[in-house]
């Protein structure tokens, strides 16, 4: 259906961004081990470094929220919410969304966006060392991220209501899972006979579907 088409596309931008934005680690290692080995091995610790890892990180946490969030996967107090009805879960989401999720977003974007531009008119460094880097770049990316949640955000909110008329959750963009990984794995082993093969990847569905019954039941299809 064309609006499922929207929804997944709204997924697919969360998703691209989010995995562009893991690329960041391996960035994060290259300069940790760098600065491990010029401290240690060197004697000659660099002073920027601290800076730079915090930005990086920070740059990777913010920007894979709404890739979290297009998957379903941020921590939620589920105890009762797993074993409600769809169109009870989708009625308790879509009230949080709307009385927390939207203003607090909504005000996230907004002072983020004030935030990043004072910081770009005065072209703002890092006072936590000396001759710190340049930081408004970093500051940019709360606006960016607010953004990128709250697109992700309105497509959750398109699924409650989907949800409360039709009785069951629309389907959303999935990832690669651990199951996958399992497989993948087995299959290229020649030490795993066909039988132990099947038991093994069985037993890790077992447990990765037992894993996923506290989430929305849209995410069992």
């Amino acid at each position: 259906m064309e609006r499922n088409h929207f929804l997944m596309g709204i997924d697919a931008i969360s998703t691209w961004v989010g995995k562009l934005a893991a690329w960041l680690i391996i960035g994060l290692m290259l300069l940790v081990v760098a600065e491990v080995f010029k401290r240690y091995m060197l004697n000659m610790p660099t002073a920027w470094i601290f800076d730079a890892s915090n930005m990086l990180y920070g740059t990777l946490f913010m920007l894979c929220g709404a890739y979290t969030l297009a998957q379903n996967g941020h921590v939620r107090g589920d105890f009762f919410y797993g074993s409600m009805q769809p169109r009870t879960q989708a009625s308790l989401d879509l009230v949080l969304y709307i009385v927390f999720f939207i203003p607090g977003i909504a005000a996230l974007v907004y002072a983020g966006t004030s935030y990043a531009g004072q910081s770009w008119r005065i072209l703002e460094h890092s006072t936590v060392t000396a001759n710190g880097p340049p930081i408004y770049h970093f500051k940019s990316m709360i606006p960016l991220a607010g953004a990128l949640l709250m697109l992700q955000g309105l497509a959750e909110i398109a699924r409650c209501v989907i949800c409360l008329k039709t009785g069951s959750w629309p389907p959303r963009l999935k990832d690669v899972n651990e199951i996958d990984v399992v497989e993948q794995q087995l299959a290229l082993s020649t030490h795993v006979d066909d039988d132990a093969r099947k038991a093994a990847i069985l037993n890790a569905s077992q447990i990765e579907e037992s894993a996923r019954q506290r989430t929305s039941s849209g995410d069992h299809k």
